[in-house]
């Protein structure tokens, strides 16, 4: 069977990676897909949000089952214009989609299900918005309503920088239409848990639990990034906390969606805190978290394929969904000077040895040969017993791989090595 996979970043080329396992796959084209992914995938110049040329291209292809992987197509309706075409596809339709298209969504959901979130309030008017602040405790957390690339997140630490994150989001457009209206909610603190589930609307499978590291540089510093690496299994998530979330929150939220009339099929990602009061949702994603995806689909040792359609087609239940007894790291190689600004276009030497162990991101090919083309230009991954030599053996890899203004941060998994203790 011929597949397409919607998307062009790291998350996507360990989806085509782990698919490509499968023998029920012919052809896997990816939609834009970029420079590495081409060595995995045929890769077409159709953008991710080009939803009528990506239908258009299924059907001349007759293209018989399709993974939307990105946020932008989910929310923006291209899995229900897919379907609309006789195509089989994994991921939300729009009306599902809008649990992370739209944060006020969420939080008014979690609200009405008795779904543990942190307290928040609502605006579409910047004067009250402001007005509110003064009273707010600090330090409050200002989330951007829409989609905002993984960036429309600020921890004020103070009333100054509360305002200023409300007044560039409300009046400055610095997300434009997704800020237009905005959450303020109270400040949580404890271990962040990032758990990816397949379901179907009945049946919630979850995938091995990891732990993003946000932040641009060491110790957890600088800019909110899309991410710099992962590790899983997490070492906070433990059995226990596991059986109060698929009680709390993974059932009803997706028991919610259904009485609210938006069945959710998919991955439903769950940004959880740990809390002293328990685990609480910070934000959930109608999708495969990026770079969550590259340490979690190393570990399954189902067929990916055969989880995806029986998502599809509602028979989760009965079909084993099974992991690795073991641990896995991913290092993101990063253009120096990312989120902000970087240069790009410089050649990237990655040895053969290594290829099967690199995602990559931000590259394009020309003349055969890859170059640099984004912030976040590869994930370097590696799956071990433990996660000391997980984490050992993608630092050596990463030491092996070359190209000029790279950057990358020099302890992911230090914080879980030191729960682990």
């Amino acid at each position: 069977m011929d597949v397409l996979v919607v998307g062009g970043g790291g998350r996507e080329h360990a989806i085509i990676k782990k698919l490509k396992e499968s023998r029920e796959i012919g052809k896997i084209y990816a939609l834009p897909g970029n420079g590495g992914i081409a060595k995995d995938a045929v890769c077409v110049d159709i953008g991710a949000t080009e939803i009528e040329k990506i239908k258009k291209f299924a059907i001349e292809n007759k293209i018989e089952y399709a993974v939307v992987a990105p946020d932008d197509p989910l929310v923006a309706g291209c899995v229900d214009e897919l379907q609309s075409a006789g195509i089989a596809c994994f991921g939300p339709e729009k009306k599902a989609a809008i649990i992370e298209g739209s944060k006020v969504f969420s939080k008014n959901l979690m609200k009405k299900y008795g779904i543990p979130t942190a307290k928040y309030e609502t605006f579409d008017n910047i004067e009250a918005a402001l007005e509110y602040l003064e009273s707010a405790p600090m330090p409050a957390v200002i989330k951007a309503d829409g989609l905002a690339l993984g960036k429309g997140v600020v921890i004020a630490e103070t009333l100054e920088e509360a305002k200023k994150a409300v007044c560039e989001m409300m009046r400055d457009k610095k997300f434009g239409k997704s800020g237009e209206r905005i959450v303020i909610e109270e400040f949580l603190s404890g271990p962040e848990v990032s758990v990816l589930a397949f379901t179907d609307g009945k049946t919630v499978k979850p995938m091995v639990s990891s732990m993003d590291h946000k932040r641009a540089h060491d110790g957890d510093t600088g800019l909110n990034t899309g991410g710099m690496g992962t590790i899983a299994p997490n070492p906070y998530y433990t059995k226990e906390i596991a059986d109060v979330c698929m009680k709390e929150i993974f059932l009803p939220t997706v028991d919610a969606m259904n009485k609210e009339g938006r069945t959710f099929k998919g991955c439903l990602y769950f940004g959880l805190m740990i809390t002293k009061d328990g685990p609480k949702v910070i934000e959930y994603n109608c999708r495969f978290g990026d770079p969550e995806t590259q340490v979690v689909l190393p570990l399954l040792e189902s067929d990916l394929f055969e989880v995806m359609r029986a998502v599809t087609d509602g028979n989760l239940e009965n079909t084993e969904v099974k992991f690795k007894d073991a641990s896995a790291c991913c290092v993101i190689m990063a253009s120096d000077g990312y989120p902000q600004s970087y240069q790009k276009g410089f050649e990237i030497d990655i040895p053969d040895e290594l290829s099967d162990r690199v995602y990559v991101a931000g590259a394009k090919q020309k003349d055969g040969k890859l170059y640099t083309n984004g912030g976040r230009v590869l994930g370097v991954a590696s799956v071990c017993e433990t996660l000391e030599k997980a984490i050992e053996e993608s630092y050596k890899a990463v030491e092996k791989i070359h190209f000029a203004n790279a950057y990358y941060r020099k302890d992911i998994g230090k914080r879980a090595l030191e729960a682990k203790k």
